[in-house]
């Protein structure tokens, strides 16, 4: 439902679609990231990103895929954050699609948008040749956090746990919460609203 003083529903995705087509709520987000880390006294431009992936239901995606590790049928979104959880790239594939090659669209994606990144970090589901071969070609330098030889349980490994908390920080929004959207470009937008918001938050209430 939307505001009563909103026009009607085709007018608002409209001009929502048009400001997506535009990169505006990327860009909205990117600058209030680096408005965040310069007020926590960090340089603007993160050096430093962790890579991972989440695969979530969508009922109903234009094209859909199985991810057989999760039994989740839907999409997978593929994302970068700094080392402070702060979305810097997303990704979104059908579930079935591996995380190195998601991976590797987002290598070339933070390449062009942000290129003070230098070090990434991942988890052994990226421990791919192809992957590695491209990350040294854009002259990354490839981490893989690996868990400890004999580990039961959970436990929370260096560097790894920030993504998990931008997930959470994802999924409260009710939007992201599923990927509702037919089209993966909406879906996009509406990750970078919700993450813009928690930033746009943290920036005006310090």
């Amino acid at each position: 439902m939307l505001p009563v003083h909103f026009g009607h529903w085709r007018t608002v995705y409209g001009w929502f679609r048009e400001l997506a087509r535009r990169f505006l709520f990327q860009t909205i987000h990117d600058v209030e990231l680096m408005l965040d880390r310069e007020r926590q006294g960090r340089e603007v431009g993160p050096s430093a990103a962790v890579v991972d992936s989440q695969s979530i239901k969508a009922p109903h995606a234009g094209t859909r895929g199985y991810d057989a590790g999760k039994k989740i049928v839907g999409r997978k979104r593929h994302i970068a954050v700094d080392t402070d959880g702060r979305l810097l790239m997303v990704n979104l594939t059908t579930a079935d699609i591996s995380d190195s090659a998601g991976a590797q669209a987002i290598l070339n994606a933070i390449r062009k948008r942000w290129p003070w990144v230098k070090h990434l970090f991942a988890d052994a589901a990226y421990d791919r040749l192809k992957l590695i071969d491209k990350a040294a070609y854009l002259q990354f330098v490839f981490e893989i956090i690996r868990r400890r030889d004999g580990q039961k349980g959970f436990e929370v490994l260096p560097r790894r746990w920030v993504v998990e908390r931008t997930f959470g920080w994802m999924i409260r929004g009710r939007r992201p919460v599923r990927d509702y959207e037919r089209r993966i470009d909406v879906s996009t937008a509406m990750i970078h609203v919700a993450m813009g918001g928690v930033l746009t938050r943290r920036n005006a209430h310090p």
